[in-house]
């Protein structure tokens, strides 16, 4: 079976046999504003995009419109001087100008990098210099971030009025219809994604146009999309999954995302399912934990078909209310910034729950000892993606060293490693049995622990810390602090605000430790390497003792 066309296929061949038949058909060049979005609005426009946002504004976008917006944006953009390959980024809010913003940039062949506005001044000023950025585009508000670099950045646009910065309405008014969009190649570079890991700076992902042109796969198998379908993908638009399951996906199904701009309400949730009708929700594992605390039987879901989650593992109890409550079970997948969804579970297809499903079409992803041999069933060791996979990043940005230690050669072929351990059981379902390295994942949110350790330690009174995840019941995990302080402070309440309120001004507010604990020592290796992995073991089995004693209170 192939994949030829943006327009969708039968999705109703039996896993082992569609999985088996699959075969990769990647076109030589794609450019997905004419590939996708102008070729819906020619051949069967339809709506696109519903947004509505906390203060109840609404609106509706055709493809023809964001085709037409869009065109209008990469005219401005190529006007003030951007090219293809130029690095622009694009930090916005859940609001129509995100898609459009997106879609011009790879309209001219530019490469969008996505950032999320709860970014510091700190971190705006390491992405601009390390993505060596020709363009800028975010809210008047958050232009001050960019303060520290804003010349070298020679092409900034901000949603309304901002000294030295071109009024973004303002220019796309006046706005001829670019005519001549840029051939992209397929392996020409298209996207490019900051993720954490366990080194001090985020890692710049570098993704191609086949990148964006493959990961429809996931829209058509895992979210079940196709034209006429409405799906509410929560994500924020700095993550990959935006990509996925907000743009790329959804709109290579001809199918219409809902974008809301307000804050989480786990009430507001439900109204909103119920209100526009959404077919597909796609939601984190601990917004599904808050919302099955509401009464679901006052809203009426009869409209959702489909719920799908990733990032990290449902709780059976809570994939079990919801399925109670909605008739609709949810279906889990596993994927990372560097290849997107990779691991799926399937409409149709028995579940497992906290299993991550199976390989996607035309990933073979397994698990790997050192030496790159493939392991038999309950075997644990490392999750593998064998290569070349289309879906899968060019490389790190600027980092071609990093980039080749992730590969291993082995008997069958060159496999990219996750960074992940797991096994897989006899039916082909893979389970995550946790991270090779130390990144945080807490409430979707993937945190590096170095990150936090150079914040706190320009703080005046530690001398040297460790930062873990902390398992957490709605969470996932918690960011905590375990630090050691220098001669003259003592450990205080008042002193563990202040810790994290340094925290917050000196990196985006969502690394902030939520729990620090003052300790005398850490524990450390021979050589002197903090042992996070002890400290980890530590905080789980603390968390496992609460939760024992809770059990038993309650019997």
């Amino acid at each position: 079976m192939t994949i030829e066309e943006p327009f969708g296929v039968a999705r109703t061949t039996p896993y082992a046999d569609f999985y088996r038949d699959f075969e990769w058909t990647i076109p030589e060049t794609f450019n997905f504003a004419t590939d996708v979005v102008d070729r819906w609005a020619d051949e069967n426009d339809g709506p696109a995009l519903i947004w509505e946002n906390s203060e109840g504004k609404e609106a509706v976008y055709r493809y023809s419109d964001v085709a037409r917006l869009s065109r209008q944006f990469a005219d401005v953009l190529r006007r003030e001087g951007i090219q293809k390959g130029d690095r622009v980024i694009v930090m916005l809010p859940r609001i129509p100008e995100w898609q459009i913003a997106i879609t011009a940039c790879l309209r001219l062949g530019a490469v969008a990098v996505p950032c999320i506005e709860m970014l510091t001044e700190r971190d705006i000023a390491y992405r601009v210099q390390n993505a060596e950025a020709r363009g800028a585009v975010c809210r008047a508000a958050q232009t001050q971030k960019f303060a520290s670099v804003a010349n070298e950045v020679p092409v900034r646009i901000a949603l309304g009025e901002a000294g030295g910065w071109m009024n973004y309405h303002e220019a796309i008014g006046s706005a001829d219809e670019l005519s001549q969009p840029a051939i992209v190649a397929a392996e020409d570079p298209a996207m490019m994604y900051y993720t954490s890991g366990s080194t001090g700076h985020p890692k710049g992902v570098l993704h191609s146009a086949r990148g964006l042109y493959a990961w429809r796969v996931s829209a058509l198998y895992w979210l079940d999309l196709g034209p006429g379908e409405r799906i509410w993908c929560t994500a924020d638009t700095g993550w990959s999954e935006a990509g996925t399951s907000i743009l790329f996906g959804p709109w290579s199904c001809g199918a219409c995302s809902f974008f809301y701009d307000g804050p989480f309400d786990p009430a507001e949730r439900l109204r909103l399912l119920e209100k526009h009708r959404m077919t597909v929700y796609c939601a984190p594992a601990q917004e599904l934990y808050r919302i099955v605390s509401e009464d679901i039987s006052r809203y009426d879901l009869r409209a959702l078909r489909r719920t799908v989650s990733s990032g990290e593992a449902t709780n059976p109890v809570v994939a079990e209310k919801w399925q109670n409550a909605t008739g609709v079970r949810v279906d889990e997948a596993y994927g990372q910034t560097e290849g997107l969804m990779l691991v799926l579970n399937y409409p149709g297809e028995p579940v497992k729950h906290r299993s991550m499903g199976r390989p996607s079409p035309g990933s073979d992803v397994d698990i790997i000892d050192e030496t790159g041999l493939r392991l038999g069933p309950e075997e644990e060791s490392h999750i593998a993606i064998r290569m070349p996979n289309p879906q899968m990043m060019l490389g790190y940005w600027k980092e071609p060293e990093k980039t080749e230690s992730c590969f291993i050669e082995g008997a069958d072929g060159r496999w990219f490693l996750t960074g992940g351990r797991g096994k897989h059981d006899a039916d082909g379902y893979l389970w995550f049995n946790g991270l090779s390295d130390d990144p945080i994942n807490s409430a979707g949110y993937r945190i590096g622990p170095l990150e936090v350790e150079n914040a706190l330690l320009e703080h005046e009174s530690v001398q040297e810390c460790a930062v873990v995840g902390s398992p957490h019941d709605e969470r996932g995990e918690i960011v905590k602090a375990f630090v050691v302080l220098k001669n003259g402070f003592e450990p205080c309440e008042p002193l563990t605000k202040d810790l994290q309120t340094h925290v917050k001004s000196v990196t985006a507010p969502y690394k902030y430790p939520c729990a620090v604990e003052f300790v005398a020592e850490l524990p450390k290796t021979v050589t002197g390497k903090i042992r996070r992995t002890e400290l980890r073991a530590l905080e789980k089995k603390r968390h496992d003792e609460r939760s024992n004693e809770t059990a038993t209170a309650k019997v």
